[in-house]
């Protein structure tokens, strides 16, 4: 299946990135262009909404304008402008016979501009320079430039609409995006989109036996019971059902459908469909490994971590090290063993809807933090769940006012940035054990 690229792109910029997506393939690009800003939310929503899309590449713009329509698990690769762009536009600049005595410059980080500034024999007095700021507004862009460069000063701008606004003002060169800065990028994330694809469809193997085991029970007929449960469940369909020793069943499917299965590993609904139309607790592990035998070998081992508990539940384990679990029944969240908590954590808890567990586990964390802002990817490592399960969490605290967003980072040079959180748990506790409480 070919891969689907959406670009978002200036219209000023769009034969740049139809260059560099001349030679792209196994994978085509679906283009959104734009000629004002203001333009970009409602152009992305249309896309998004018509299309199947793999993953977006567009600039920091388009992306500060858009972000809150993309979803979480879609690819996204910012085109940030490089020393070769900076480098190029003030070539042209002294091509043109324009001054470089003060250059003033948007955009580029700050880095990037010391870096070629240096080379070309500028010191930091004759250059100013505007990191790219989220949110910042066109006019407050421009202004800084006229302020920056004076009337006599040269202009460096990778965004066209301060270029419009400043034109007949001051000297200004655009910086172009070179194709090939676009072409490793667009390459790039459409390798990353084939690597998640075949990483959905990585091998998988789930185990699922049955737990109690009384002597009334008829092993035979409750494990016959379990299979045809698991054979008319829709969402196997396309899976592989058969025994596994006298009380267990061996479902092997690719991974990206356990994770429907599981919505992400954080819940296994056959779980209380077995128990409630065949009155059995049932174990489920779920083992993921570069051949069938790690496969099963993974899911047993789960599935045995899984019987341990108390109540109808399941694990993962990956060959990675990665383990995920206790996953319960449909609609439970994901609940850890750390208990010390209180009246209020547990008053706090049901409010949000989480457990106790998980809250006191989100307090120790923020304990740790000392203030510090954390990522939704963070926080999932620091729990020991998926990603989607993290940014989740992140939005279910937030609807409770116990997060407060703080902002963003770039962890790494491609790729979406990260948002921040601050956890406020510890603010709220307080606050409900009253103005006597420390």
């Amino acid at each position: 299946m070919t891969v689907v690229i959406g670009v978002v792109v200036h219209a000023g910029r769009r034969a740049v990135f139809e260059e560099a997506a001349r030679t792209l393939r196994g994978a085509s690009p679906e283009w959104v262009v734009y000629r004002h800003e203001r333009e970009i939310h409602e152009l992305v929503r249309a896309l998004l909404a018509s299309k199947r899309v793999d993953g977006l590449l567009m600039g920091p713009v388009p992306f500060d304008e858009c972000h809150d329509l993309i979803p979480d698990t879609l690819p996204v690769t910012l085109v940030r402008p490089g020393p070769l762009d900076l480098a190029l536009a003030l070539s042209r600049a002294q091509r043109d016979g324009l001054p470089v005595d003060t250059v003033s410059v948007d955009t580029f980080d700050t880095d990037v501009v010391n870096e070629v500034t240096g080379a070309l024999g500028l010191t930091r007095a004759q250059v100013r320079t505007q990191p790219y700021q989220p949110g910042e507004r066109t006019a407050d862009i421009a202004d800084r430039h006229l302020r920056a460069a004076g009337r006599d000063g040269l202009v460096i701008t990778a965004r066209v609409e301060v270029s419009q606004r400043l034109r007949g003002a001051v000297a200004v060169i655009d910086s172009l995006p070179v194709p090939s800065t676009v072409r490793s990028d667009l390459h790039a994330l459409a390798l990353r989109v084939q690597s998640q694809r075949a990483n959905e469809f990585r091998f998988a193997a789930g185990v699922f036996l049955v737990a109690d085991r009384p002597q009334a029970t008829d092993m035979d007929r409750a494990r016959i019971g379990l299979m045809n449960l698991l054979v008319n469940t829709p969402e196997l369909a396309d899976a592989w059902v058969e025994n596994r020793g006298r009380r267990g069943l061996v479902v092997f499917a690719h991974k990206a459908l356990f994770e429907r299965v599981t919505h992400n590993w954080l819940t296994v609904p056959a779980l209380g469909r077995a128990e409630r139309a065949l009155g059995l607790r049932v174990a489920a592990g779920f083992g993921i490994g570069d051949s069938a035998r790690t496969c099963i070998a993974l899911a047993e081992r789960a599935a045995a971590r899984a019987e341990a508990e108390r109540q109808p539940s399941g694990y993962l384990i990956e060959d990675s090290g990665v383990i995920i679990g206790p996953m319960g029944r449909e609609g439970r969240p994901v609940e850890f063993t750390y208990r010390d908590h209180d009246t209020h954590i547990e008053e706090l808890a049901r409010e949000v809807g989480l457990s106790p567990a998980t809250l006191s586990r989100l307090a120790g964390i923020e304990r740790g933090l000392a203030g510090a802002a954390i990522s939704p990817r963070d926080l999932a490592n620091a729990l020991g769940i998926t990603d989607p399960s993290g940014r989740r969490l992140i939005r279910k605290l937030g609807e409770r006012g116990l997060v407060t967003a703080q902002g963003s980072a770039q962890t790494h040079h491609k790729g979406r940035p990260s948002r921040l959180y601050q956890l406020g748990i510890d603010q709220a506790l307080r606050r409900l054990s009253g103005p006597g409480s420390p």
